[in-house]
C-alpha cells in the first residue's frame, strides 16, 4: 500500500513556494535551492584549497602534479561532487514532474549546461572561469531558449542552435586566446 503523506512530502519538495502573499505567488523552493547551490559552489571555488587545486588541475595537471597537488585525489573529490549535484538535481526534477522516466527525463540537459558554461566564459580547455560567468551564460540562455519556445521553432532546430551557440563560443575563446599569446 502506498503511503499517501509521503508521496506528497515529495512532491511538495520542489512544488512548493515560499515568501507568497496576496499579490506575489512566491518564489519556488528549485530557485532557492539554485541560489543556495550556487553560493556553497562558489565558496567551494574560491575560498579553499581544493578549489584552488580544481583551477590548477585543469589549467595544467602536469603543473599541478609537479608542485604537490594529488591530482587524483582533486579528480575523485570533483567527481564525487558532481556526482551529488547530480543526485540532488535528479531528486529535485522527479519531484518536479510527480515521476522519472529514465528513457526521457534530462533529454540534451548536457547541451544546455554546457552552452551556459561556455557562454559564461568558462575556457573549454580548463583552469579558467567563475560561477558568475556560469549563472550570466544560464540566464542567457534560458531567455534565448525562451524566445526560441515563444517564436514555436522545433525541438531539433533549439538543439542545432544552442550547438552553434557553443560552437561560436569556442570559436571567440580560441580567437581571444591567440591574441593574447600574441601580446
Amino acid at each position: 500500500m502506498i503511503d499517501r503523506t509521503a508521496v506528497g512530502g515529495f512532491l511538495s519538495f520542489s512544488n512548493t513556494r515560499i515568501f507568497s502573499t496576496d499579490g506575489f505567488a512566491g518564489v519556488p523552493l528549485p530557485v532557492i535551492y539554485w541560489f543556495t547551490l550556487c553560493i556553497i559552489v562558489h565558496v567551494i571555488a574560491t575560498r579553499t584549497s581544493f578549489g584552488r587545486h580544481i583551477y590548477a588541475v585543469g589549467s595544467n595537471e602536469r603543473a599541478a602534479r609537479l608542485s604537490g597537488i594529488n591530482v587524483d585525489r582533486v579528480k575523485i573529490g570533483v567527481y564525487m561532487l558532481s556526482g551529488a549535484l547530480v543526485v540532488f538535481a535528479s531528486l529535485v526534477e522527479a519531484s518536479r514532474l510527480g515521476s522519472m522516466n529514465s528513457s526521457a527525463s534530462g533529454g540534451m540537459y548536457e547541451l544546455q549546461a554546457i552552452a551556459a558554461v561556455v557562454i559564461g566564459g568558462t575556457a573549454m580547455s580548463g583552469g579558467k572561469g567563475k560561477i558568475s560567468g556560469t549563472l550570466f551564460g544560464m540566464l542567457t540562455l534560458g531567455i534565448i531558449n525562451n524566445m526560441m519556445n515563444l517564436m514555436g521553432l522545433p525541438s531539433f532546430l533549439v538543439s542545432a542552435i544552442q550547438g552553434g551557440i557553443i560552437l561560436l563560443a569556442v570559436l571567440l575563446q580560441r580567437s581571444v586566446a591567440v591574441k593574447e599569446k600574441q601580446y
